[in-house]
């Protein structure tokens, strides 16, 4: 079932347990909850309520830090009690259905998730990105989108359902697991044929950041997303830098506060147009959150500054937004606010009404936001071979759902073909 939170109304948590989506084996995971939510689990597993919150912390560094996934190697842990782990709970990983690895070195993962509750299996795709000094995880946070942002591939699928913490974190805990970003774990051999142009970045951590950046409107599925930043940022787990942390929005304003307070995180805007008119048509989501509003709850995010900019995303297209005008137009718009301006040239896919603005056009829009105080870098393109660059992603479900429609459409109409003869 898919949810889609409003994040006007006070009580999301009881949304969410009215539209809980379960797993549909009924043998839970135990990544995507907190020490709480672990502790109550062991608890109704049978373990002694004196003995759960003990437990839960020694599974937490295994999980999370360790990264392990059989509880046979949680050697501090009885044999027994190992044994009845297993018995009631899982730490298995989604299916890696492809893994594309570009000329630059990006990787885009399809991952397939379990049928949960009535629902059938889902597909996401994730990205990491690797750079000399660091490495970014753009993580999906829905199954398809709502927003129908129109230069965006991903909004034209649409949405499925809202991601649960536990398959968020999976992106990254797989992401981990191929890289060998776990201690004492080997980075996983890849699977594509251009293996040779997986590198990894130097460094201690191989996922040094990870953004909220993938298929999806974090925002609308604000819960999960939260639990699952809060673990990664977790510094007896996962360990992320929350200042390592992006969650990138298209302007639900009810959840920008919220992510300052409840979360702590990075934020970015995916602004793309200087005039309401402009964004109604790019950003859909406008009509109902306009420019000034969105600015507004930008201006009292909490926790910024500048030392905690505000990210502004604006994707640079031909003739329609690229301008010395807009440029202008911008910056004033951005007054006050504590910003940079990431412009993104757009990243072409089949089908598309749009073309990238010229190199000419998009350096003479950065110097001159430059020139005005704020720090707009161009954003390289990568991973376009793969289509695993900005606004590129969608799942392959929607595809396979199409064709195996018309399979059993033609296998329908060659049985009626054939069945008269039978007779």
């Amino acid at each position: 079932m898919a949810l889609s939170l409003d994040l006007t109304q006070d009580d999301t948590r009881a949304a969410l347990a009215a539209q809980a989506i379960t797993r549909a084996d009924e043998k839970p995971s135990l990544i995507g909850m907190d020490r709480a939510d672990m502790a109550a689990a062991l608890i109704e597993a049978g373990i002694p309520q004196k003995q759960a919150r003990m437990r839960a912390s020694q599974l937490w560094q295994w999980i999370y830090w360790y990264g392990h996934t059989d509880f046979a190697a949680m050697t501090n842990i009885a044999k027994d009690l190992r044994a009845k782990l297993a018995d009631n709970f899982t730490l298995e990983r989604p299916e890696l259905v492809e893994e594309l690895i570009s000329t630059d070195g990006t990787r885009k993962w399809l991952f397939r998730f379990p049928a949960r509750g009535a629902g059938a299996p889902v597909e996401v795709e994730t990205v990491y990105i690797p750079e000399s000094d660091r490495g970014t995880l753009c993580i999906s946070s829905q199954v398809g989108c709502t927003l129908t942002c129109t230069f965006c591939h991903t909004g034209t699928q649409k949405l499925v359902r809202n991601l649960t913490a536990e398959e968020i974190l999976m992106q990254l805990m797989v992401a981990r697991d191929r890289l060998g970003d776990f201690p004492d774990k080997p980075p996983v051999k890849a699977a594509a044929k251009n293996e040779e142009e997986a590198f990894i970045p130097d460094g201690d951590r191989k996922v040094s950041n990870i953004v909220m950046m993938g298929m999806g409107e974090p925002l609308y599925n604000f819960e999960h997303v939260k639990k699952a930043l809060l673990i990664a940022s977790d510094n007896e787990g996962l360990s992320l830098s929350k200042r390592r942390i992006t969650l990138s929005t298209s302007g639900v304003v009810p959840g920008i506060e919220r992510t300052g307070d409840e979360i702590g995180c990075g934020l970015a805007i995916s602004l793309h147009a200087t005039n309401d008119e402009l964004r109604d048509v790019l950003v859909p989501i406008n009509k109902k959150y306009p420019i000034a509003k969105l600015l507004d709850a930008c201006r009292n995010y909490p926790g910024a500054s500048n030392s905690k900019r505000i990210t502004f995303e604006y994707v640079m297209l031909d003739g329609v937004n690229d301008s010395l005008a807009d440029a202008k137009e911008l910056v004033r718009l951005l007054k006050g606010i504590p910003a940079k301006i990431n412009l993104i040239p757009f990243n072409p896919w089949p089908g598309s009404q749009y073309e990238c603005s010229s190199w000419e056009k998009i350096e003479a829009f950065a110097e001159f936001v430059n020139a005005n105080g704020y720090a707009s870098p161009v954003r390289t393109p990568r991973g376009r071979d793969i289509f695993a660059a900005c606004g590129q992603l969608k799942s392959e479900s929607e595809r396979m759902r199409k064709k195996d429609r018309e399979t059993a459409e033609f296998a329908a109409r060659a049985e009626a073909l054939v069945q008269p003869a039978a007779e």
